[in-house]
């Protein structure tokens, strides 16, 4: 990219209106106690593939601009104020990648889940971890950077 750092050139990438409608709409499921109104605004409002039974909790944010980059599979739990991205802005470039979590995952709370992260079923992240890279099914990981326990 050319002229100033992506993230000035954002509106490049999403268009403002969806910036902004998505925006209220994640703002509302974040406060939002009723798991069944959340699911629906993710599946239905932000394009989301949310699979049956699966919990967020309160103040989980989710990407802004691509939330539609989202897959999450039945009865997986995304806890307290996690955050789930599904693009970078860098200085020169930005980059999108989609974020796929299993079946019957544990994500703890505080969690940063990174672009282009696959969460295999049965895993365990650790509340505080910082998600950059795959992690099998079943794992247990923890931390920043994360890694097995």
């Amino acid at each position: 990219m050319e002229g100033p750092n992506a993230l000035w050139q954002m509106y490049r990438t999403v268009s403002r209106f969806k910036a902004v409608r998505n925006f209220m709409f994640i703002q509302l499921s974040r406060y939002c106690p009723s798991l069944p109104v959340k699911n629906w605004i993710y599946r239905r409002v932000l394009g989301m593939k949310v699979g049956r039974h699966t919990a967020f909790a309160l103040m989980v944010m989710v990407d802004v601009f691509f939330p539609e980059r989202i897959t999450i599979g039945d009865n997986s739990i995304i806890g307290y104020n996690s955050t789930l991205l599904t693009h970078e802005y860098l200085i020169k470039e930005y980059r999108l990648g989609d974020i796929h979590i299993g079946s019957n995952v544990m994500i703890g709370a505080n969690v940063t889940i990174l672009p282009g992260v696959t969460i295999g079923d049965g895993a365990v992240v650790a509340a505080g971890s910082v998600v950059h890279k795959d992690v099998a099914p079943n794992a247990r990981v923890g931390g920043n950077p994360i890694r097995e326990f």
